[in-house]
């Protein structure tokens, strides 16, 4: 048996054996032959490709988007980080680390190392494939510009060394090692020196110290293998290696040597690229930016952007929540404030007085009943149809619609007020302020639910609405982002402009691509608008609003749905409408028993967040009275006929 394996084992020896004298062999002639191409065969080797035939591979660069003040909110996330800067911009350590480990004779050669091709080929040779490269920083920019990170052969050495002719005659040396810095991956999505300074030691590439430069320029040969969070040991190894090399060229002292490799790794990983500030509105403008130019231009497009999120706003939102709902175990608050002057959003905000953060927002996400804030698009709807608001309805404390578009599967729709008030004989002023459901009810059978749907989706609201008669009772969901719109289209007299999140946006030159879109499109004659407005006033001032009073002209409505699940104050000065929802994000939760109150309803809780935070966003701003209206309807209607007595169990209802 011993025989027999040496007898297996001895042609293997032999071959190998064979195989590296023919090595040398060929690999001496291998040299030959590229020291002739380097004299005689260049123009051969430069007719084997074109540039112009193709498209750089393209790593794109990071987005970034900025509050308006100019502070960074974050970075969109995208799967390659990349920040392109100018060769002076960086660290003079991370150039001359890089030629040191990668190509020490790169200022002295041409696009190709012939020496440096020589010398792999031998080790190739020997080894029966690619083991060393050989390739200059010229090639390895050719090859991560235009050929990528493919299987290698010796094919593609040839058009990578084709490529890397072409770009010489393009570019200098320096533009050449600017280009490479930007585009060499240095692991952990990091492309480029920016990134990977931003990554590994949480600075700019200007900042980079000689150790921090020499490990960066150790990684590209290895990315995974010498991660220095994974593998400290190999990366400092390394990093030693890269400062040997510098040493050796003559960029670094004896002394800096010494010092450099006494360093700690010192990795400080960054969060550029994942820490986001106001991670709601954030989420949101980002989408806005997909929506608008593409999901591969936000990603990777280098824009820069501004928003329309002011941080003081922002700020004043987070405290006027905070401020009312004290207790850890109280329910959630959303604000939506908008500029209804151009449809910018100055402040988004969902607040968890648990402290918890949620990955859903819940100022654009969450779908909630609203109560009679809906009212004043019925409103709306009547006044723009020619109803004066001087009609004369009856609010008995309980009745029933007989048109036949509110009837359901039980009949006649029965509507109550809150607490079965009565509320007696009212105009619509009158019964807007008290928000009298019965007489609602009877409003929205005789302009037409079809019709209030479509005065709705005309003011804003996107989320879908069914053709039911309650729905002037607020028993759609509707999210708060949506509902804040409405009442910027009434502070705007009728102009309705979509919610924005983009103030400027400049692509990676510099230019500017976007803009916000300030023109709107009228959807209630003036006059309509300035009725609304002026029911809405009373609301505050006599009706079920007046804990949202802060001494200034004011328009807003209470809204509290059915079983006081949710509760909403919505409003607005000339200059700034905000809406404020209160609820339990993760279920339809009655709301009772907090800070106080026995069951939370629009004009509690809601109207005191919404005043808290009103009165500071606009101190700064004069105190702008709303137009008179010109006139106040023409037709006059009553609740006569519509309505009637009924004991039945089936019922609407909602308060303030």
């Amino acid at each position: 048996m011993a025989r027999q394996a040496r007898l297996r084992r001895r042609p293997r020896s032999r071959r190998r054996a064979v195989l590296a004298s023919s090595a040398v062999v060929v690999a001496a002639i291998l040299a030959g032959v590229l020291a002739t191409v380097a004299f005689t065969g260049r123009t051969v080797l430069l007719d084997s490709c074109s540039l112009s035939d193709l498209r750089p591979i393209s790593l794109g660069e990071n987005s970034f988007l900025f509050a308006r003040n100019g502070a960074l909110l974050g970075v969109v996330p995208s799967k390659t980080n990349r920040q392109p800067l100018k060769l002076r911009n960086m660290s003079p350590w991370l150039p001359k680390a890089t030629v040191a480990i990668e190509d020490r004779r790169f200022f002295e050669h041409g696009a190709l190392d012939y020496q440096g091709i020589a010398r792999a080929a031998l080790s190739d040779l020997q080894a029966g494939h690619i083991v060393e490269g050989g390739s200059t920083i010229t090639q390895e920019l050719a090859r991560n510009l235009y050929i990528g990170h493919s299987q290698r052969t010796f094919g593609r050495k040839v058009r990578e060394a084709c490529l890397a002719e072409k770009l010489a005659q393009r570019l200098t040396k320096q533009q050449i090692l600017a280009a490479y810095l930007n585009e060499v991956f240095y692991g952990r999505h990091a492309f480029g020196a920016q990134a990977g300074a931003q990554t590994f030691f949480s600075t700019k590439a200007q900042r980079l110290t000689l150790p921090q430069a020499a490990l960066l320029a150790g990684l590209p040969q290895a990315p995974s293998t010498y991660d220095p969070v994974l593998h400290p040991q190999r990366a400092l190894a390394r990093r030693d290696e890269v400062l040997r090399a510098m040493l050796d060229a003559g960029h670094i002292t004896r002394r800096e040597y010494v010092q450099a490799r006494a360093a700690p790794l010192g990795i400080r990983l960054g969060k550029l690229y994942s820490r986001l500030h106001q991670p709601n509105f954030f989420g949101w403008a980002t989408t806005q930016l997909i929506k608008r130019f593409g999901a591969r231009r936000v990603e990777a497009g280098g824009l820069r952007v501004k928003t329309t999120l002011d941080p003081r706003l922002q700020a004043i939102a987070q405290r006027a929540a905070r401020d009312v709902l004290k207790t850890p175990s109280d329910p959630a608050a959303a604000l939506v404030a908008i500029d209804p002057r151009t449809g910018a959003v100055r402040a988004m905000v969902g607040y968890l007085p648990s402290g918890r953060r949620m990955q859903f927002n819940l100022a654009t996400q969450a779908h909630r009943t609203t109560g009679s804030a809906f009212k004043p698009i019925t409103l709306a709807t009547a006044i723009s149809q020619g109803v004066s608001v001087y009609s004369s309805f009856y609010g008995p404390p309980q009745l029933y619609i007989t048109d036949p578009q509110c009837a359901g599967p039980d009949g006649p729709w029965n509507v109550h007020n809150y607490a079965d008030e009565a509320a007696g004989t009212m105009n619509l002023l009158d019964a807007t302020a008290n928000s009298v459901n019965t007489i609602f009810a009877q409003l929205v059978a005789k302009v037409g639910v079809r019709n209030v749907v479509r005065m709705g989706h005309r003011l804003g609201i996107r989320s879908r609405l069914q053709q039911v008669c309650s729905i002037t009772l607020g028993s759609q969901a509707i999210t708060p982002l949506d509902l804040t719109t409405v009442y910027a289209t009434f502070a705007a007299r009728g102009v309705f402009r979509a919610p924005q999140a983009i103030a400027l946006a400049r692509g990676p030159q510099g230019k500017v691509i976007g803009r916000l879109e300030t023109k709107g499109k009228r959807v209630l004659s003036l006059n309509t608008a300035d009725l609304v407005t002026y029911a809405l006033q009373g609301v505050i001032q006599h009706g079920t609003g007046t804990g949202a009073n802060f001494g200034r002209p004011e328009a807003g409505k209470t809204g509290t749905a059915e079983n006081y699940q949710d509760a909403w104050f919505c409003g607005y000065v000339p200059q700034l409408a905000t809406c404020v929802w209160v609820g339990y994000p993760k279920a339809e939760i009655p709301l009772l028993g907090i800070e106080g109150y026995g069951s939370v309803f629009g004009g509690s809780l809601p109207a005191s967040i919404w005043r808290e935070f009103m009165s500071q966003a606009v101190a700064p701003l004069p105190a702008k009275s709303f137009p008179a209206p010109v006139s106040f309807g023409s037709t006059t209607i009553s609740g006569s006929g519509t309505y009637g007595w009924s004991s039945s169990s089936s019922s609407s209802s909602s308060s303030g």
